[in-house]
């Protein structure tokens, strides 16, 4: 044994020599690593080719060429993308001897971007876009319009099938880029297939972000296609007044400042209105950066900074108050930071989080400058801001006490875990979940059919606040929040810490009926609004209760949905001895049928609640429509999405 060892060692050995180090040549790394390139191969690296080619017709409309872009979901999943900026160069590049839009396609780090004087800013900076979707593409083709021609080139998996050429006349002003590709399903091994929502969100946000630009969007899958198209004569202000359609305004217009400081082009709409939630969105080149920056410091600090001193001038803070902090001036505030960049420097691949220092500078005084003199023209809504923020400062103390009385007692004085809450054995996080389940009756069956190691239940009486219309201090008094808070262990808000939490498995176990659907909705929107982080990290779930039973000769099936129902009915045969039950609540079972069906890990379904960093914007406005005050988009919500809903409680 001893022998064979030591052989098997010589010989890795003399394998690892100079010719093991593989050089990946051009596309070859792309393909190899997609997911270097493009974050992931799942349905958002997908989505993210299209943004890709889009990202560059954008460019184009930023440097003042183009105004429309054309996008096309094709029959096959394949989509065809026309601008009608420029073209892509077609002569020759002589450095690498085939033409530029080959190059474009082809290798890696090519782009316009890059110095040279193509492009002042742009939101592809890697100079990966194009190159990148083309090698993880089956095929791609791109046409292109310029001096008449139409130019055309096919590239299979990366390579070229033929080299450019002239294949028919445009009208001698037309110019333009289409290109067309069908990602490749080797690559994208979960899905090939594009989500309509998905895109027209993102294509909204780029619509919304470049002033007078016009994309449309078609779907031609389906009988009869969709189409939507957005364009925004009034950019980003048009974009805050959308994300406040389902909140009343506090005041009528949307507050707009723009200039140029610095060699940075800052845009800023805001708006204030009656909700207690903030929600700010920074940009930069058209890039969301959900991570913030250097801009959004700069906003925040001018915002401040304005308030405070316009409050102090104007008396509506007397001497002896304390400054307002940013917090409570951005309670409510529904705000679009968008900055543009030659060299935009990111922290991380990812492009999340600006990090170029004059950005902040720029921010702080083109806002700070237009800010005041706005105060100063607009006294009355300068007030109502300012009264507000005065309002949520006060809300702010009075939480901070509650919140004092919240936070868990420290050692000495004994660890006070809600009374209600049946804790598990296991101290180690990783292996603990904790089941939030309504009303005693549940809560009572669950207790017993526990797995008591590793398996904690907090019932909850009744429906919790909604906090979507709440100030903090009222959710603090709330005692059933009070319990979920401490039993977590996180702390919420600023003190919110993800390492101190307890379990990492939070289960939200309703009925299937339509309370049980209200109570976990709740659950969620108070879970996204003070914990984020937990459903960002992927420890939130939704456990799945059977709808039926059937007993048949003392055998016993469960079925989740009607369709499962349909097919176990099928397979054991349909006749007289079939006894079904519906469940209308999970008090109908017993702690046995309780663990067998929707606790035990070996066989229960759990649905993860997962979310998008990208789409923020579009999670904030589905939470603010469904959990508002107002009716009307909430029913125009619930009337675009009934397709997707399925039956309830019919």
């Amino acid at each position: 044994m001893e022998e064979y060892m030591g052989t098997e060692n010589t010989e890795s050995h003399s394998e690892y020599g100079a010719d093991q180090i593989q050089i990946l040549e051009g596309l070859e790394a792309v393909r190899k690593r997609p997911g270097m390139y493009i974050g992931t191969t799942s349905s958002r690296g997908l989505h993210h080719l299209v943004y890709e080619i889009v990202d560059n017709a954008v460019d184009e409309a930023l440097a003042g060429y183009c105004d429309t872009i054309d996008v096309t979901i094709n029959q096959d999943n394949s989509v065809t993308v026309i601008d009608n900026g420029r073209g892509i160069p077609v002569g020759i590049n002589h450095k690498a001897g085939i033409a530029a839009v080959e190059v474009v396609f082809t290798i890696l780090h090519a782009g316009g971007k890059f110095g040279g004087g193509g492009y002042k800013v742009s939101g592809g900076l890697h100079g990966v876009g194009a190159s990148v979707v083309n090698a993880l593409s089956d095929w791609l083709e791109v046409e292109i319009c310029q001096e008449g021609k139409v130019y055309r080139q096919r590239y299979e998996r990366g390579k070229a099938v033929y080299t450019l050429k002239v294949v028919g006349e445009c009208d001698p002003d037309k110019t333009g880029t289409k290109v067309t590709f069908k990602p490749d399903a080797t690559i994208f091994q979960e899905t090939t297939e594009y989500d309509f929502d998905v895109l027209k969100q993102r294509l909204r946000e780029m619509a919304f972000l470049t002033r007078g630009l016009k994309i449309i969007l078609r779907d031609t899958r389906e009988e009869n296609p969709q189409e939507k198209s957005f364009h925004y004569e009034g950019g980003i202000k048009e974009f805050v007044s959308y994300l406040n359609k389902s909140k009343t305004p506090l005041y009528e217009n949307v507050m707009y400042f723009e200039g140029s400081k610095n060699n940075v082009y800052v845009e800023v709409a805001m708006q204030h209105n009656d909700s207690y939630v903030e929600s700010v969105y920074s940009f930069v080149n058209n890039i969301n950066t959900p991570e913030g920056g250097t801009h959004l410091v700069g906003f925040r600090n001018a915002i401040t900074k304005t308030f405070n001193d316009y409050a102090r001038n104007k008396k509506l803070l007397k001497d002896n108050e304390t400054n307002l902090t940013g917090e409570d001036i951005r309670e409510g505030m529904t705000a679009i930071v968008s900055v543009k960049i030659e060299d935009p420097q990111f922290e991380g691949q990812t492009k999340q989080k600006l990090g170029n220092s004059e950005a902040r500078g720029a921010v702080d005084s083109v806002v700070s400058e237009q800010l005041t003199y706005f105060l100063e023209q607009n006294p009355a809504v300068a007030k109502t801001i300012c009264e507000k923020s005065i309002l949520a400062q006060r809300a702010r103390e009075a939480a901070r006490k509650a919140r004092e009385l919240t936070r868990r007692k420290t050692a000495l004085e004994g660890m006070s875990l809600p009374g209600k809450l049946a804790d598990c054995s296991d101290k180690d996080p990783k292996n603990c979940e904790i089941y939030i389940v309504e009303g005693d009756s549940a809560g009572g069956s669950a207790k017993k059919a526990r797995s008591r190691a590793t398996q904690a239940i907090l019932p909850l009486r009744g429906k919790i606040l909604n906090v979507e219309k709440a100030r903090l201090d009222k959710v603090y008094a709330n005692a059933e929040i009070k319990a979920m808070i401490t039993a977590f262990g996180t702390g919420i808000h600023d003190d919110f810490d993800i390492s101190k939490l307890r379990y990492h498995k939070i289960i939200i176990m309703t009925d299937a009926d339509v309370d049980g659907s209200h109570i976990a909705t709740l659950l969620l929107t108070f879970i996204y609004r003070f914990m984020p982080d937990l459903i960002k990290q992927g420890h939130v779930y939704l456990a799945q209760p059977p709808l039926y039973k059937l007993e048949k000769n003392k055998k016993e099936w469960y079925a989740y949905s009607d369709e499962e129902l349909n097919q176990i009915v099928s397979e054991v045969g349909r006749d007289q001895n079939n006894k079904i039950q519906r469940y209308k609540g999970l008090g109908e079972m017993d702690a046995e049928q309780l663990w067998e069906t929707t606790m035990d890990p070996e066989k229960r379904i759990l649905l993860r609640v997962n979310m998008d960093e990208e789409a923020e914007s579009e999670v904030d406005l589905t939470f603010t429509t469904l959990m508002g005050d107002k009716v009307e988009p909430r029913r125009e919500f619930i009337e675009e999405n009934a397709k997707y809903a399925k039956n309830l409680d019919i």
